[in-house]
């Protein structure tokens, strides 16, 4: 796993958990807003594996959860072995995803590793590619929804508002892309 950094506790990002954030480097997405631009290099690594691990030893008694996130986890193809090794420490694990990777998402599921999963979804499909910067599938954005929200996992989907890219039309296509059974946060760009 290529490892950007590692924010000690949170005790906002993951629902009922103090937890640690672990973000990955490297992103398939190129979006406009994004606040983490300097984790879309996937050679953006502060630190091994090794390093993460020891840190969350450490905080065995202190945090119960570990956020996963980035730049976009789903793109390493160590991520699956990753959660596992941490999971094996008795931590809970939140993905923070893009929803562009639908076989990693399954196989985490799959294999019972995540206890939440937040996706974002950035556009109504129409003008995903212009949000995202870079060519995406919806397919795959489809088939992650329809994965994650028929899963017995505790889930939301969120969408930033970036209000230059998208309109409270657009917003509410969003809304129509998501099951009404899932939890869907608008968050404002700045809040994001």
């Amino acid at each position: 796993m290529k490892i950007a950094a590692i924010q000690p506790l949170s005790l906002s990002d993951f629902p009922g958990c103090c937890a640690a954030i672990i973000f990955t480097a490297g992103c398939n997405l190129r979006c406009h807003y994004c606040h983490n631009k300097n984790l879309w290099d996937e050679n953006y690594q502060q630190m091994n594996e090794q390093e993460a691990f020891d840190f969350l030893h450490s905080k065995s008694k202190k945090i119960d959860g570990v956020v996963i996130t980035g730049g976009e986890p789903t793109i390493h193809p160590g991520l699956v072995l990753f959660i596992k090794k941490i999971k094996n420490l008795g931590y809970k694990i939140k993905l923070n995803t893009n929803g562009t990777n639908p076989s990693c998402i399954k196989e985490l599921i799959k294999q019972g590793l995540l206890d939440y999963i937040a996706m974002d979804v950035k556009a109504p499909f129409a003008i995903y590619d212009k949000l995202c910067g870079t060519t995406t599938f919806p397919d795959d954005i489809k088939t992650s929804i329809e994965l994650i929200s028929s899963s017995k996992i505790a889930h939301e989907f969120r969408t930033t508002f970036a209000k230059k890219w998208l309109t409270e039309a657009d917003i509410e296509v969003i809304r129509d892309m998501i099951p009404s059974a899932s939890n869907h946060i608008v968050q404002n760009e700045s809040s994001a």
